[in-house]
C-alpha cells in the first residue's frame, strides 16, 4: 500500500471517533468497522486501529465511573433535603456545598470530554503524518 494512502486511512481511523457526535457509541463502532476492514492491509493500520479502539473504549469506561461516582451525591442531596417523610414535604435548599460539588462535577466532566477531543485530533494529526501514537490512561483491552 502506498505511504500516503496508509497514513490517510489511519487518520480516518481516529477521527472516526466523531461519529459518536453523530449516533450513540458511534465512537467506538466506527473506528472498531474501520479498523477490521483495513487492518489485513499493513501493520501500520492494524496497530493504529487497535489504539483508536482501545482509547475509545477506555475513554467510555472512565466516563462511565465518573457518571456512577455521581449518582451517589445527587442521591445523597436530594434525599438529604427531606424534612418530613409522612407529609413528602421537599425542601430543595442548595446550599454552597451541594453547588459547588454540581459544578466541581460539571467541571471534570467537562475537562474529561474536551481531553478527550483533544486526544482525538492529536492522534489524527500524528498518523497523517505517519506517527504510530499512543493515547495516554489507555487500557489495552485489544492486544
Amino acid at each position: 500500500m502506498k505511504q500516503n494512502n496508509q497514513n490517510t486511512n489511519a487518520f480516518l481511523i481516529h477521527i472516526s471517533a466523531f461519529a459518536g457526535f453523530i449516533f450513540p457509541f458511534g465512537h467506538i463502532i466506527t473506528p472498531l468497522i474501520a479498523w477490521q476492514t483495513l487492518k489485513e492491509r499493513s501493520p501500520f493500520l492494524d496497530e493504529q486501529g487497535k489504539e483508536a479502539v482501545n482509547f475509545n473504549l477506555s475513554y467510555t469506561l472512565y466516563s462511565f465511573i465518573l457518571t456512577l461516582t455521581f449518582i451517589p451525591f445527587a442521591l445523597g442531596t436530594f434525599f438529604r433535603n427531606f424534612n418530613n417523610f409522612d407529609n413528602f414535604h421537599m425542601d430543595f435548599d442548595f446550599n454552597t456545598n451541594n453547588i459547588l460539588g454540581f459544578i466541581g462535577f460539571g467541571t471534570a466532566t467537562g475537562i474529561i470530554y474536551l481531553v478527550g477531543i483533544a486526544l482525538v485530533i492529536i492522534a489524527s494529526l500524528k498518523a497523517k503524518e505517519g506517527e504510530n501514537y499512543k493515547y495516554p490512561f489507555t487500557i489495552k483491552f485489544i492486544k
